[in-house]
Formats: structure tokens, C-alpha cells, sequence
């Protein structure tokens, strides 16, 4: 535990007697009341979560002529300011090196919002990308990041922030004063539901997380509670859903690549559609209340044709559900499959994402 990082709210954390655990190389709250019911309250009203955790890059200077957009899947140069923009940094195979969001907040400056795990091999990947740019550098603990979800979410940051919160477009921001200092608000997250990422000074974020704390409609939550709910939505988690062997297209993700231009990993990819996949992403559901974890064998007929990476038991839809690669013939929606581990046995069939569609996303 001491080697671990931590962010700003650590202390806010233990006030709060959350029960905190390694994640990424950080020391961060997994659950405060219970999992169970974090989740719920971010479906119902609104959540708040600690994600300073993660990786956060700046870009000063021309993007073109830089190479930049070579590193990654989709086009940089044509996000507008004051939008985002979600898709990957790969390798020469299209495996996936990370997923992440790329912020064009003025027209020579960009953030990169990355995974905490691989946040360190990302900034020398990109960093190399661009010849050892002067004017790339690594925010990470400087910088602070609030996630606030839920249906209610609009309406709480209306009030601290005013009306032009409910301005911002899905993966558009803003940037707002709260606190005496200027916040970035962007209409994005990792829920399902309507809501908000915050980034402010790493030295004022724990003033505004008991500063949002006090309004009754929010609750803290940890990352129990939102890995729970990015799962109903169908969402990837790197390290379990995605890795360096993995592809967009392996992942159902290919809308996220925009092949009209050159980037690292287009030949690769280019192959592998024309040859076809070996893999594919699906989702299941279990006929049960059990969850299936990482790792489980998935079977169909008796012969084994996958491995889960995700699961969990959902709350929402009263059953266990995960997801996993199989062989692309065992990937049709109703298809049965058996999910096995040390003798347990569940009875699964292959669904569509989402497995939660009655989220406030889109409102």
C-alpha cells in the first residue's frame, strides 16, 4: 500500500470510511455504503466519483506537421474546439495500447484523458510518436478529475455552475468558474447515464467534492459501483475487455476508426477485416443470480469456444451478465452457451448491448 499513489481526496476517502483497494497503481475507494447501493443511486439521482486516478496529457502547439494523428485511430485535426473525441492509441498489429478521449480545447492545444495502468507507457508511446516534442507534457497529479453521473447530475451543477451547463452537448465542455477557479466540464462519462467530468486544479478538488457532497441528491460513489454500471451499458475496461492482442474490430469498436487516414495499425487492421475476424466481443446473460467473473470458460455444445472477461451480477436486470471473445460462429444473439470454473457451471445466452436501455444519457 505505500508504494501506491494517491490523489487528492485520499483524506476526503477515510473521512468518509470507504473501503479503498489497488487499482492501476493507485490507492482508490471501491465502495462507501455498498456497492449495491451506489449503483442504484447513480441509476436514480446522481453520483459522484474520484477519478484523478487517471492519465491526463497536454498538446501545445500546430497539429499538423507534427505526425500526431498518425498515432491514433481517428482523425485529430478535425475534432472542433470545445469537443471530444473517444478512440485508441495502437500498435502496428491494431492491437490496443489504450482506449482514450482527446479534448481540442483551443485550435493549438489538446488533452488527452487516459487509463491510469497503462498511463505511463501511453505518454512514452505518444511521446515518441511526436519526435520528443517540447511542448507535450504529462499532467497527471496536477490535475484533478470529478465525475459527476446520474439523471440529476444537470441539475446539480446548475446550481454551482449555472445555466450554461445545460448548453454543453454530448462530448462537448466548457469551461466554467467554480470555487475561484476555472473548471473544465465536459458532457461525458463511463454510466450510462447523463453526466458531467469535472477537471480543475489538483489543489481545489477536494473543495469541490464536499462542496457537491452537500447537495442531497448526490452520494459518493466508488469504482465498484461505476464498473458496474459501464458494464450494464456494455462499456470496455481496459486491461479486461481491451489489451495490446485485442483489435477494434475484435471488440465490436471499428466505429471508432476512421480509415480515410493513416495511423499506426491500418494495414493490420485493413488485413484482418479482409481475411476476417478469428474473435469477436459478445455479451451474455445467466439464467441465474450468479455472476461470472474474468477468466471463465465459455462453452458451447460441451467444447470450449472463449474466455469471459467481465461479468457480474446486475441489478437492474436481476440476473448475472458479462462479456467475453468467442469464435465468431458462436457469437449470434440467443446463441446458448455454458460458463464454467472449477466445476460451477452457469447457463448463459448470447444478447445485444446494452443490457441496460433505460439510461438518461441522451437527456
Amino acid at each position: 500500500m505505500e508504494n501506491l499513489k494517491k490523489t487528492p481526496l485520499i483524506h476526503e476517502h477515510e473521512r468518509l470510511n470507504a473501503r479503498l483497494a489497488p487499482f492501476g497503481g493507485w490507492l482508490m475507494p471501491i465502495q462507501y455504503e455498498s456497492i449495491l447501493a451506489e449503483h442504484v443511486w447513480c441509476r436514480e439521482s446522481a453520483a459522484l466519483f474520484d477519478t484523478c486516478h487517471m492519465g491526463q496529457f497536454l498538446f501545445r502547439g500546430d497539429v499538423s506537421g507534427t505526425g500526431i494523428e498518425r498515432l491514433f485511430s481517428f482523425r485529430i485535426e478535425t475534432i472542433p474546439i470545445g469537443r471530444c473525441r473517444y478512440g485508441f492509441l495502437l500498435n502496428e498489429q491494431g492491437g490496443i495500447l489504450d482506449d482514450l478521449t482527446v479534448y481540442r480545447t483551443t485550435s493549438d492545444s489538446l488533452m488527452f484523458v487516459v487509463n491510469a495502468g497503462p498511463e505511463e507507457k501511453d505518454f512514452a508511446a505518444i511521446r515518441a510518436g511526436l519526435g520528443g516534442h517540447p511542448l507535450f507534457e504529462d499532467l497527471t497529479g496536477r490535475a484533478g478529475k470529478l465525475d459527476l453521473q446520474g439523471p440529476r447530475s444537470r441539475e446539480v451543477l446548475v446550481g454551482l455552475m449555472g445555466r450554461e451547463i445545460e448548453e454543453i452537448p454530448f462530448f462537448g465542455f466548457r469551461r466554467l468558474p467554480v470555487l475561484g477557479v476555472e473548471a473544465l466540464v465536459s458532457r461525458t462519462g463511463y454510466t450510462g447515464e447523463l453526466g458531467y467530468e469535472i477537471y480543475l486544479p489538483a489543489d481545489r478538488v477536494a473543495e469541490l467534492w464536499r462542496l457537491i457532497l452537500r447537495d442531497e441528491r448526490v452520494k459518493p460513489a466508488g469504482l465498484g459501483a461505476r464498473d458496474l454500471l459501464r458494464l450494464e451499458m456494455g462499456y470496455c475496461l481496459y486491461g479486461n475487455d481491451l489489451d495490446e492482442t485485442t483489435t477494434p474490430l475484435e471488440a465490436g469498436l471499428e466505429r471508432f476508426v476512421d480509415f480515410s487516414h493513416e495511423f499506426l495499425g491500418r494495414d493490420a487492421l485493413l488485413r484482418q477485416r479482409e481475411e476476417g475476424l478469428r474473435r469477436v466481443r459478445i455479451a451474455f446473460t445467466v439464467s441465474s443470480r450468479r455472476s461470472p467473473r474474468q477468466g471463465y470458460e465459455i462453452l458451447r455444445n460441451g467444447a470450449g469456444v472463449g474466455t469471459v472477461t467481465s461479468g457480474a451480477f446486475s441489478p437492474m436486470l436481476g440476473c448475472g451478465i458479462g462479456m467475453g471473445y468467442v469464435a465468431p460462429e458462436s457469437a449470434a444473439p440467443g446463441t446458448a452457451l455454458e460458463i464454467r470454473h472449477e466445476g460451477v457451471s452457469l447457463e448463459a445466452a448470447v444478447v445485444e448491448l446494452p443490457f441496460y436501455q433505460k439510461g438518461s444519457l441522451r437527456s
